[in-house]
């Protein structure tokens, strides 16, 4: 094939879709699963410091470091196997080791992560869980052996994968604060099967646990939200007037939507990105219980019944208060618009009744023009009377009439040569 030039990220592209395998995993065994996010601001936190605490624990064991700006890590730790990964918000550290304790969920294996390492952790913790992996011994040791582990009023169990394996939880934190699950392994069950199942528990368990963040927004968001509610409630009553003429005022109604409309634009930009994110997580969580096949088992609840009586509702709490915050931007426009086209009606009023007073005004302009201008024909004709008048003199006195006779018949003609005059200026004037 002839050389042809590749894309700077086509491998690594297609190396990140097999960058994050399935660990292969054997019954009996067990896993002990962290997930540690950042309290504030956790997808813009330091990724570099989540490496850096990752190479302390390698280098306790002398385990070999990740690549610079790898994001997750597969590798032997002592007598266990950690796999690590980095995600948008959280870490996670997931330590796998051969055979079980006598005594179910003891922490013996969680314990591998040091305490001053722990202690140390560039953030908190956001769940962990033990996860107990046997051989399948029979239905019937195993309801019996539930019954001692889990607390039965939340208990869920179920096979899975064409019943290859059975698996159960309660979703409670036990008295050392962990989650615990327990996977049941039949006989023929492969290796990377069972990895993929303890996997998606693990999955399942930090999903659901992050997407709760966004029930916890919602609640400390709740007065605030009633509050502007209420605020753009009695905003909209006084711009039907139904409130007294003080709170009528354009200003206030204006100041009011402004301050209520400002509160709630902050809400939705401080919650958008906790809403997206809860979204995405559901997602997550449905899809990794769906690609499970659950079946019941002895008429136990299964995990998409316990999530669907436990985790729906809260799910449906933070999408129905973001659908919330969304109809009431919408009803601060509507309410801005209205206000708007109430001081355009009011404006236009006002410009109407200017308009009126300065057609008043002109036409007593106009009036007073005429009436000026009637007096000035009066004033000029009178000057004028008298220069024409002394003019004519000699030829009245020629033709033998008196000044007063000769005045009598130049003033009709002086004054219509005025007002011709005068009219003829102003004409020109207007024109």
């Amino acid at each position: 094939m002839p050389p042809i030039k590749d894309h700077p990220l086509r491998y690594a592209l297609a190396n990140e879709l097999h960058a994050r395998p399935f660990p292969s995993l054997s019954a009996p065994c067990c896993a002990a699963f962290l997930a540690i996010k950042q309290e504030v601001d956790a997808s813009a936190r330091d990724r570099d410091a989540d490496r850096a605490h990752l190479l302390a624990l390698l280098d306790r064991c002398g385990a070999p470091h990740p690549q610079p700006g790898a994001t997750h890590w597969f590798g032997t730790l002592g007598r266990y196997e950690l796999k690590w990964e980095s995600h948008t918000e959280f870490v996670t550290y997931t330590l796998f080791g051969d055979g079980v304790a006598e005594r179910a969920f003891d922490g013996t294996t969680f314990d591998a992560f040091p305490a001053d390492w722990l202690a140390e952790v560039p953030g908190a913790r956001m769940t962990s869980a033990l996860v107990r992996v046997e051989p399948h011994p029979g239905d019937e040791t195993i309801a019996d052996v539930l019954g001692d582990w889990f607390v039965p009023e939340s208990l869920a169990c179920s096979r899975v994968l064409d019943d290859s394996i059975t698996i159960a939880g309660d979703f409670r934190i036990d008295e050392n604060g962990h989650m615990r699950f327990a996977v049941f392994a039949k006989d023929g069950c492969g290796p990377r099967r069972l990895g993929r199942v303890v996997q998606r528990l693990c999955e399942i368990e930090t999903y659901k646990t992050m997407s709760m963040l966004g029930l916890s927004r919602v609640r400390d968001m709740g007065p605030a939200l009633t509050q502007i509610d209420e605020t753009l409630t009695h905003i909209m009553s006084g711009m039907t007037g139904h409130m007294d003429e003080q709170a009528k005022s354009q200003e206030k109604t204006l100041d009011a939507l402004l301050r209520a409309s400002s509160e709630l634009e902050a809400l939705a930009a401080r919650s958008s990105y906790r809403f997206a994110a809860t979204r995405a997580y559901e997602a997550i969580v449905n899809q990794r219980i769906e690609v499970l096949r659950e079946q019941r088992f002895k008429g136990l609840q299964t995990f998409a019944e316990f999530m669907m009586r436990r985790y729906d509702p809260a799910m449906r709490t933070v999408n129905a208060s973001e659908t919330r915050i969304g109809s009431m931007s919408a009803r601060a426009t509507r309410a801005s618009d209205l206000l708007r086209t109430r001081v355009d009606v009011e404006r236009s009023a006002q410009n109407q009744s200017l308009l009126e007073s300065m057609d008043k005004r002109a036409d007593l302009q106009l009036r007073l023009q005429k009436t000026v201008e009637g007096l000035s024909v009066v004033a000029i004709s009178y000057y004028a009377v008298n220069l024409v008048l002394n003019m004519a003199q000699p030829l009245g006195d020629a033709a033998g009439l008196s000044k007063l006779v000769l005045t009598a018949l130049l003033t009709p003609l002086v004054i219509l040569a005025v007002w011709w005059m005068v009219r003829r200026i102003r004409d020109k004037i207007e024109h």
